[in-house]
C-alpha cells in the first residue's frame, strides 16, 4: 500500500507541475539544454536500438512468445493471461493520461524545444505525458519478473534496469522531457502493485463469463436436440 500511495503522489504532483506550471517544467528544460547526446554522441547508435525494448509492440511481442512457449510446455496460459491484464490496464491508464494532457515533446516542437515555455505547450494530438516508451517497459519486463518461477531477484535487477535506461534513452534521443519519464515509471509502477488485485478479479470475472457461455450453448444443443426429435416423430 505504502509503495503504491508514493509513487501515486509522485504522479499527481508531476501531473499538476506539468499542467499548471511549475519548476518541473523549468528542470525538464534545463535537461533538455544541457542535450545528453552532445556529451555521450559515441552512445547514439546503441540507444536507437535499446529504446526498442520500451516499443510496446516490439516488448509486447518478445514476452508474449517467451510466455507462450511456457504456456504450450507447462500447460498453463495464466502468465499469458497476466501479460494481456497488464497490457489493456497499461493503455487504458497512461494512454487515457496522454490524451488528457496532450503535452507535445522536444521532438514534436523541432527548434522551439529549447525556448523559454516550451515545455509547457499542449494541443490535441501531443501524446508525450507520461512516456509510454517507459511505461511499457516497467510493465512488460515487470510482468516477466512476477510470473517467473525463480531467478526473481537476478529478474527483478534486470527489469528494474531495462525500464530505467530506456526512459533515461528517450530524454537523450530527445523524444521526451525528463518529467514525462519519471511518470512513466510511477504509471508502469502502479500497473505492477495493481496486478495482484486486479488479475484475480479478472480471472473470476472471465470464469463466470465462460460458465455462462456453456450454460447458453447447453440449453441451445438440448433445444434443437428436442426439435429432432420433435421432427423425426412428425415425420413417421
Amino acid at each position: 500500500m505504502l509503495p503504491a500511495t508514493g509513487l501515486l503522489v509522485v504522479l499527481t504532483a508531476l501531473l499538476v507541475g506539468v499542467v499548471a506550471g511549475s519548476s518541473v517544467n523549468d528542470w525538464d528544460l534545463d535537461v533538455y539544454r544541457w542535450a545528453p547526446a552532445v556529451h555521450w554522441p559515441e552512445l547514439g547508435g546503441v540507444l536507437e536500438w535499446w529504446v526498442m525494448l520500451g516499443q510496446r509492440a516490439i516488448c509486447l511481442a518478445l514476452a508474449a512468445v517467451w510466455l507462450g512457449l511456457r504456456a504450450w510446455r507447462e500447460r498453463d496460459l495464466r502468465p499469458l493471461g497476466v501479460l494481456l491484464v497488464a497490457t489493456l490496464l497499461t493503455n487504458v491508464t497512461v494512454g487515457s493520461m496522454k490524451t488528457l494532457v496532450g503535452r507535445l515533446g522536444p521532438l514534436q516542437l523541432g527548434a522551439d524545444a529549447g525556448l523559454p515555455g516550451a515545455t509547457e505547450v499542449f494541443a490535441p494530438g501531443g501524446t508525450i505525458f507520461p512516456s509510454g516508451h517507459t511505461a511499457n517497459a516497467v510493465v512488460t519486463w515487470g510482468v516477466l519478473v512476477l510470473v517467473a518461477r525463480g531467478h526473481r531477484r537476478v529478474g527483478a535487477l534486470l527489469a528494474a534496469f531495462v525500464a530505467v535506461t530506456v526512459g533515461l534513452t528517450t530524454v537523450y534521443l530527445g523524444t521526451h522531457w525528463l518529467s514525462d519519464v519519471v511518470a512513466g515509471w510511477c504509471a508502469g509502477g502502479l500497473v505492477l502493485l495493481a496486478l495482484p488485485t486486479v488479475v484475480p478479479r479478472t480471472e473470476r470475472a472471465a470464469a463466470r463469463a465462460w460458465a455462462e457461455l456453456t450454460v447458453r450453448r447447453a440449453r441451445r444443443y438440448r433445444g434443437r436436440a428436442a426439435r429432432a426429435r420433435l421432427s423425426t416423430v412428425g415425420s413417421r
